[in-house]
């Protein structure tokens, strides 16, 4: 099962074509080299129907089943909210239609456990859309640990702080545990621990904790974390959802100098060295998931490799799990 290698173009459906997929990734499914978008998929027929018309997407659909069964979609891009990941990737596999799905992977790692096992057990690739492991930006971090511009890594520091705006309707799916698996941590944090498991490796060791302090919804707000990479690099974190003011600084210590960039805000990636300061200036692309959609185009192709899979993906969701164990577990009493 899975993509014949003399295939020249991957032909892509979505299932659950919603915000992210109008700028993020949807266009980049159709302009990436080799890759064409066919056909959406959304559970109300004229949400779908609508998006194809401006997007210029051939077919639509109002049912996930049809989608993946048309013979003319080759993989399948999960883009629903965290609750349908597991069922959607499922149901591509089952099909033998390799699988690009949204992040985070998932609720918790089981769930992440189980996509990757359906995909293993059907001869199909799974791939993780955490994109900034392609960006630009992030590859010239990257490339400057890689040639050791700042000696061996020592240690890694993480702060994002955000100020709470109050919501004038019900709130957002993205803190509704039961949807999203958590708050804005799960949303959010998810990015920057995966890109460090990009950049410094994987976190063998987690230890740390969540809480409510605002009361302006049920999942956390606040976490703190002590980080133990594989290669010995220790990290800490610390999100804060009901700040004073909106920050966001990821710096990473060496023998010879450190790096400093924002996982979200357009920033300069700076280089320290001694008394020396660089700032590097790297825009994002119009269509920011385009790079890592590429890379799975490529690998679909047998062309190259795409960095971010189900397994990868999966680790991310294994540290957040242990930082929101503890919380889990209070608020379901």
């Amino acid at each position: 099962m899975g993509i014949p290698v003399v295939l020249t173009q991957i032909r892509w459906g979505i299932i659950g074509c919603g915000d992210v997929t109008e700028v993020k990734s949807g266009p980049a499914l159709a302009k990436a080299d080799g890759s064409a978008l066919v056909a959406v998929m959304r559970r109300t027929a004229d949400l779908a129907e609508d998006y194809a018309r401006r997007h210029g997407v051939p077919r639509w659909y109002a049912d996930a089943e049809a989608l993946v069964s048309d013979p003319d979609v080759d993989a399948v891009y999960v883009a629903t909210p965290p609750v349908a990941h597991l069922e959607g990737v499922r149901l591509a596999a089952r099909h033998g239609k390799p699988v690009y799905v949204e992040k985070p992977m998932a609720r918790t790692h089981g769930e992440c456990l189980a996509m990757v096992a359906a995909c293993r057990e059907a001869g199909v690739p799974l791939f993780t859309a955490y994109y900034r492991r392609a960006l630009p930006r992030f590859v010239e971090v990257k490339n400057l640990l890689d040639e050791r511009a700042i000696g061996e890594v020592r240690a890694v520091s993480v702060q994002l702080s955000r100020r709470h705006v109050p919501s004038s309707g019900s709130l957002p799916w993205r803190l509704d545990a039961t949807v999203a698996g958590g708050g804005l941590f799960v949303d959010l944090a998810s990015h920057t621990l995966d890109l460090l498991d990009h950049l410094l490796g994987p976190i063998a060791e987690v230890a740390g904790g969540a809480a409510n302090q605002g009361a302006y919804y049920g999942p956390e707000d606040i976490v703190t974390a002590a980080l133990v990479f594989q290669s010995g690099v220790r990290g800490t974190g610390l999100w804060c959802f009901t700040a004073d003011r909106d920050e966001d600084r990821v710096e990473i210590l060496g023998s010879d100098g450190r790096l400093t960039f924002s996982t979200f805000d357009d920033v300069p990636v700076v280089l320290t060295r001694g008394r020396d300061v660089e700032q590097r200036v790297i825009a994002h692309p119009p269509h920011v998931q385009q790079p890592l959609i590429q890379s799975v185009v490529d690998q679909l192709l047998g062309r190259g490799r795409c960095v971010s899979t189900g397994e990868s993906g999966a680790r991310t969701n294994w540290v957040m799990d242990v930082l929101l164990q503890q919380f889990r577990i209070q608020n379901s009493e």
